[in-house]
C-alpha cells in the first residue's frame, strides 16, 4: 500500500477499491461496518470531492427514503460524477418509503408496468394511495398507466401529486411535461420541463426540450 493510500480516508479508499473491482457487496460490506447512515449523510454534504461520491453510493446501498433530501441535493452538486451517482441512487430510495409491505405493493406496481397492464396498475395503486397517500411513487405509477391509457388530465394531476409527496421527482415533473405536449399545451409542457431540469441540471434530453419549446412559443 502507498503513502498515498494510506492517507485517504477509509471510505474513500473503500470507493476506490469498488471502482476497480466493481464489488458492491463488498464495498457495502466495509462501510456497513465503519460508518452509520448519520455519518454518511454528513459526508456526503460536507465531505470533499471523492469522499460525497462514495457517501452518495453508500446511501443508495443502504438507506431509505429518509435520506431523499440528501439526495435529492446531491442532484446539483458541483461535482458531475456525485450528480450522475445521486441520479442512479435516488430512484432507488423512492422504492424504499414506507413499510415493508408498502414497498413490496410498490414493486408490484413497477412490475405491472413493465408488463404493461396498466388497467391493473391503476386498480392497485389507488387501494396503495387510499392507505397512504404520502407514497409518491404509487401516484407515479398510476400516472404512466392513466397516460398510457390515454387520461391525461388524471396523468397530469397524478404528476403533480407524486411532485407534492417528493419534490425532487424529476421523472413525475418529464411525464407531467410530456401529457401538457400531447394535450397541445406547449407553456405548461415547456413549464414542466423547466422544473425537471431545476431538479436535475443534467438531464440534457429535457434542456432541448426546453430549448425547442422556448423558440416554438416565440415563434407563434
Amino acid at each position: 500500500m502507498s503513502e498515498f493510500d494510506v492517507r485517504l480516508p477509509l471510505l474513500d479508499r473503500f470507493y476506490q477499491q469498488y471502482l476497480t473491482d466493481e464489488n458492491s457487496a463488498s464495498f457495502i460490506d466495509s462501510i456497513s461496518k465503519l460508518y452509520s447512515i448519520g455519518t454518511m449523510e454528513r459526508l456526503a454534504v460536507y465531505g470533499g470531492r471523492t469522499t460525497r461520491r462514495a457517501a452518495i453510493l453508500g446511501l443508495g446501498f443502504l438507506a431509505d427514503f429518509s435520506v431523499n433530501e440528501i439526495m435529492g441535493n446531491a442532484l446539483v452538486d458541483e461535482d458531475r460524477a456525485v450528480r450522475l451517482l445521486a441520479d442512479h441512487s435516488i430512484r432507488d430510495i423512492w422504492v424504499r418509503q414506507g413499510n415493508l409491505a408498502e414497498q413490496n405493493s410498490i414493486k408490484t406496481l413497477y412490475r405491472l408496468v413493465t408488463q404493461v397492464r396498466m388497467e391493473e396498475v391503476v386498480d392497485a395503486a389507488t387501494l396503495i394511495i387510499e392507505s397512504n397517500p404520502a407514497l409518491g411513487e404509487a401516484w407515479h405509477q398510476r400516472a404512466i398507466a392513466y397516460c398510457a391509457l390515454g387520461y391525461l388530465d388524471s396523468a397530469v394531476s397524478d404528476c403533480q401529486e407524486t411532485l407534492n409527496c417528493n419534490r425532487f421527482h424529476f421523472p413525475a415533473a418529464m411525464g407531467m411535461a410530456h401529457c401538457y405536449l400531447k394535450l397541445d399545451n406547449a407553456s405548461q409542457a415547456l413549464e414542466g420541463f423547466r422544473v425537471a431540469l431545476q431538479i436535475n441540471p443534467d438531464l440534457e434530453g429535457v434542456r432541448s426540450q426546453i430549448t425547442h419549446l422556448e423558440r416554438l412559443l416565440k415563434e407563434g
